[in-house]
C-alpha cells in the first residue's frame, strides 16, 4: 500500500514548480484568474519575499503541490491508498480525493491564508527532544499554561503556540531542560493551530458554508482526529484544523497499522518524509481492534 503525504508551510521556496507552470497551461491560469496576481511569478520570482507571508504562501503551496500530485497520476497512473497532509497540506490531500476541484480547493486555500494572516502578535517554537508528555507538564509548572501544544511531528518533535511574549519566556525555561536539543521559534506571525485561532476558525465555517463538497474518493487522514475523514464531518473537521492540534505523529502511526505501507511526499521539500522517517524509528504502529 502506499501514503501520498502532501506538505505545509515552511516548504516553500523560491523556484517551486517551475516545470509544472508550464505542464498545466490552463490550471495556472485558472490559479491567475481566482488569486488576482500570477502564481507562477510568485513561486519562481518572489517579489517582495511574499512567499514567506501567510497569505500568499498557502495559495502558493496548495498550486505546487495540486499539480505535482496531477503529474504523478498522469505519469504513474496510479491512485494511492490513502491521503494525508500536514496542516495546510490537507487541502491537498482533500484535492487528491475528489473533496473539491483545483479551483475551488485554491478559493478555500486563500480564504484560509487571508484570515490567518490577519491574527498576529502570536509565535511558535519548536521542541525538539522530549515528549509531548514532558512538554505539558513543564508548561503547566512554569505557569505557562498560556500556550498550546500546536503540532505533534515526531515522538520527540512538539511544536507550541501562542502570544509572542509567552513563546520567548518560554524559551529558557525549556533550554534549561538536560533533555531539550534544540528550542528553535518558527518564522510566523501567528499562534497558529491553537485557542488563539478560534475567530479565525469561526469565520472560516461561515466562509465553507457556502461550498459543496463532493464524497472522498480515497481515505483521508485527518490532522484533528489522527483518523480518516468522516464524509458528514468533512466541512467541521475542515474548519476545527486552523484552532486545533496537528497530530501528524499519531496520523503516520495510524497508516502504519494497516499494514506494509509505503510513503510519498508530493509538492516541494522533503520535510514530511523526514518527520515521517524518526516516527517509524520512534513509535509503535497503532493497531485498531
Amino acid at each position: 500500500m502506499i501514503t501520498y503525504v502532501f506538505p505545509g508551510q515552511g516548504s516553500q521556496h523560491k523556484g517551486m514548480g517551475e516545470a509544472l507552470f508550464d505542464e498545466f497551461v490552463e490550471l495556472t491560469e485558472q490559479a491567475d484568474e481566482v488569486l488576482g496576481y500570477s502564481i507562477r511569478r510568485l513561486c519562481t520570482v518572489n517579489p517582495y519575499s511574499y512567499l514567506s507571508q501567510t497569505q500568499y504562501t498557502q495559495p502558493a503551496l496548495y498550486v505546487v503541490s495540486a499539480l505535482s500530485y496531477l503529474k504523478k497520476i498522469r505519469d504513474t497512473g496510479k491512485v494511492p491508498d490513502f491521503v494525508a497532509g500536514h496542516s495546510l497540506g490537507e487541502y491537498n490531500a482533500l484535492f487528491a480525493a475528489g473533496a473539491f476541484d483545483f479551483v475551488t480547493g485554491l478559493q478555500l486555500v486563500r480564504k484560509r491564508g487571508e484570515l490567518m494572516s490577519r491574527v498576529t502578535g502570536g509565535g511558535m517554537a519548536a521542541v525538539v527532544g522530549l515528549s509531548d508528555v514532558q512538554v505539558t507538564e513543564i508548561l503547566q509548572q512554569s505557569q505557562l499554561d498560556a500556550i498550546d501544544v500546536a503540532n505533534f511531528n515526531t515522538p520527540t518533535q512538539i511544536v507550541i503556540s501562542g502570544r509572542k511574549e509567552d513563546i520567548d519566556r518560554a524559551r529558557p525555561v525549556f533550554e534549561a531542560v538536560k533533555e531539550v536539543r534544540m528550542y528553535r521559534p518558527l518564522d510566523v506571525s501567528g499562534a497558529f493551530h491553537s485557542r488563539y485561532m478560534s475567530e479565525a476558525k469561526q469565520e472560516f465555517e461561515q466562509f465553507l458554508s457556502a461550498f459543496l463538497l463532493n464524497p472522498l474518493s480515497i481515505p483521508v487522514i485527518s490532522n484533528v482526529h489522527a483518523r480518516p475523514y468522516e464524509q458528514e464531518k468533512l466541512k467541521a473537521t475542515l474548519a476545527e484544523q486552523i484552532n486545533h492540534s496537528v497530530r501528524w505523529t499519531d496520523s503516520i502511526r495510524y497508516l502504519m497499522g494497516q499494514g506494509d505501507m509505503t510513503f510519498e511526499e508530493i509538492g516541494p521539500g522533503m520535510v514530511l518524509t523526514g518527520l515521517i522517517t524518526k516516527i517509524r524509528k520512534e513509535a509503535t504502529p497503532i493497531q485498531l481492534v
